[in-house]
């Protein structure tokens, strides 16, 4: 028996975003003259939306104002080179085939700004992913599950029905809050080594992935 629906994470579980988010936080970092970040360091940083990327990726003590100024200037930045280097992994690739063809639906649920989760979904997604939800007003952000019960409401499915699909820590604490069963993969942002204390399984590839879906083994 599969579950009946899946919901994703975005950034680092389906697309390798990392590169143009750096390069954005970088821009937007120059900008005021602020002391750029390695690609890594980034990977670090990101998972708790752009607003808190923004707030780790400046130097400690920087003005509240100044913050908020290089926050627009990397919003804007990203609007516009979102697409460069972003690529869909092939093993989610592989996933979001093998779910449109066993007829499982798909959602995203991001804390990436919308407007950004939105470009996304219109080059990565159509036809694979019912839609996808970013950062919006009235919605906290991940891991409180508001936004994941939203999704689920649209799609008509309970959370003892679906599972969620991340990277991180904060994926598995929005499933735990969800109610849901949780899959992380460690192709993304995270080192197993990160993800495996965090009680749910951890798998390496799309296959596996795709397995524990259709067999609901994450139960």
């Amino acid at each position: 028996m599969a579950y009946q629906a899946v919901i994703f994470d975005l950034d680092g579980t389906l697309l390798n975003t990392l590169e143009d988010l750096a390069a954005s936080t970088n821009a937007a970092l120059a900008a005021f003259a602020l002391p750029r970040r390695t690609v890594d360091q980034v990977r670090r940083m990101v998972g708790n939306g752009l607003g808190k990327l923004i707030q780790r990726a400046v130097p400690a003590g920087t003005p509240e104002e100044t913050q908020a100024a290089v926050l627009a200037a990397m919003k804007a930045h990203y609007a516009l080179h979102a697409l460069d280097r972003t690529a869909l992994y092939p093993q989610a690739a592989l996933v979001l085939s093998g779910l449109e063809a066993a007829g499982i639906p798909c959602a995203v649920v991001s804390n990436k700004a919308d407007f950004g989760v939105q470009t996304l979904h219109n080059r990565f997604f159509q036809g694979l992913v019912r839609f996808s939800f970013g950062e919006r007003e009235g919605y906290p952000r991940k891991p409180d599950p508001a936004l994941v019960r939203l999704a689920l409401n649209q799609l008509g499915i309970g959370p003892e029905d679906a599972v969620y699909v991340g990277d991180s820590d904060v994926d598995a604490a929005t499933a735990r809050n969800a109610g849901m069963d949780c899959i992380l993969v460690d192709w993304g942002f995270r080192d197993r080594s990160v993800l495996e204390p965090l009680g749910f399984p951890v798998v390496s590839t799309g296959e596996a992935l795709l397995e524990q879906i259709l067999d609901k083994k994450a139960r």
